[in-house]
């Protein structure tokens, strides 16, 4: 196994290289047309003077607007800049390249249109009352790197405010992928999931959901043992208790570890089978996993470094480690998911992306890699695995019309259909671009 030193080192390499071709392609996404243009003539149909007949047919039928416009196939990646990647506040402008990054993985895994939006504000209800504000021109909203505690408010104010799909990737996204990883890590080892208990490390913006789908698929709470910056979670939590901004937390302080644990990290992870952290880097220690059940799992997603390195934990005898990262097995990653949710929820033109909606593809991303085959370095799909994205979107669709939740009706056949041709058509349409319209990669 490589060394930390190495690791980091070989880190710097893309680091480097990626630098050098933001700098030579100026960004990654770009508007392109979609309609022909073959003289004036077409102009004249696309905008003045023809254009104004689908304008009077919106103001007509309000509905019109996804049938004559891209608003059925596009949505927002809002971002504040306030807690982007690992690197924390680094503001609205030094957060456009993820956003555009965001962009691309949305548009070349789920045929999703995308537009990076990263804003010059700080402030909770600035962020609501824009996103409220862009409703008309979008399908469905993807908050991105907001800090936490503002990063619930601005969730549940925006759901509530907006008639459209409003998604926090980084709380919903991540409970999503966490819970089908951890459904097919307990299939391997042989346990259940409502036998087993689990320590949460961190209960921020990742384990907050995270906590709530493990409940919903049965999840015992009180064999949950939560723990964060303070401590282990539980009614003796005064700061939670009194913090309005912390209403789910104090949820979770009321709800887990039955048996009145007390302590930190190394508590919490005392005969535990699962260890699920969204933390900091390197905060846990291989003696402290030694002390974990059998056939330990073990998700140390803190990227880049994770709170313990895979090599070190299954010295220590967890039998199964995730990470955050693509050089190690077993990535647990939102591009699992994202994509294929939101294509599900535009197809079906979907008012809200519900819990249940966010479970439903959780459970066909775990299906999908159950069906190929899973092993203890080889629990979930990964990227590459293109054709699991119209399945994770035909679930969550289907999902969404069971909950009354969708505007059109489609059945799971079509859905596949659907988002199979247009991510094929993306794919395609990349490949002719690099063959004649993109220019090659420098050096």
């Amino acid at each position: 196994m490589p060394t930390k030193e190495e690791l980091l080192a070989k880190a710097q390499k893309p680091a480097e290289e990626s630098r050098r071709l933001h700098t030579f392609y100026k960004g990654k996404i770009q508007m392109f047309p979609k309609c022909p243009v073959r003289s004036l003539d077409d102009l004249s149909l696309w905008y003045t003077p023809g254009v104004a007949a689908p304008c009077r047919d919106i103001q007509k039928t309000p509905e019109l607007v996804y049938e004559l416009t891209n608003k059925a196939n596009s949505i927002a990646v809002i971002s504040d800049g306030t807690r982007v990647l690992g690197l924390g506040d680094i503001g609205p402008e030094a957060g456009l390249p993820v956003m555009e990054g965001k962009a691309l993985l949305f548009k070349y895994l789920g045929g999703v249109d995308a537009v990076p939006i990263c804003l010059g504000t700080k402030d909770p209800d600035e962020i609501v009352r824009t996103v409220k504000l862009l409703e008309p021109s979008f399908g469905g909203i993807n908050l991105e790197d907001i800090a936490m505690p503002k990063c619930f408010r601005v969730l549940e104010e925006a759901r509530r405010a907006c008639h459209i799909p409003v998604w926090h990737d980084d709380q919903q996204g991540t409970g999503t992928v966490l819970l089908a990883s951890l459904i097919n890590a307990l299939r391997v080892v042989g346990k259940s999931m409502g036998k087993v208990r689990i320590a949460m490390i961190g209960m921020g913006a990742a384990n907050v959901p995270t906590y709530r789908f493990l409940k919903a698929k049965g999840a015992d709470a009180s064999s949950v043992v939560a723990c964060d910056l303070g401590g282990i979670l539980g009614t003796h939590r005064a700061d939670y208790r009194d913090n309005l901004d912390f209403a789910e937390q104090w949820q979770v302080c009321t709800e887990t570890n039955g048996a009145g644990v007390r302590g930190g990290i190394a508590e919490a992870l005392r005969g535990a089978d699962v260890c699920i952290a969204f933390s900091a880097g390197g905060i846990i220690k291989p003696e402290w996993v030694a002390t974990m059940a059998r056939d330990a799992i073990v998700f140390a997603c803190a990227n880049p470094i994770p709170e313990i390195w895979p090599w070190e934990a299954k010295e220590a005898g967890a039998r199964i480690v995730a990470t955050g990262r693509s050089d190690f097995p077993n990535q647990v990653n939102n591009s699992l998911v994202f994509p294929g949710i939101f294509r599900g929820a535009l197809d079906v033109r979907a008012r809200t992306i519900s819990d249940e909606m966010a479970i439903a593809a959780a459970m066909e991303l775990a299906a999908c890699a159950e069906a190929r085959g899973i092993s203890h370095d080889n629990i979930i799909c990964t990227m590459d695995e293109w054709e699991v994205v119209p399945r994770v979107a035909a679930a969550t669709g289907l999902k969404a019309q069971e909950q009354g939740l969708a505007q059109l009706s489609q059945t799971k056949a079509q859905l596949i259909q659907g988002a199979t041709e247009r991510i094929r058509n993306v794919r395609d349409a990349v490949r002719l671009l690099m063959k004649g319209g993109i220019p090659p990669l420098p050096g």
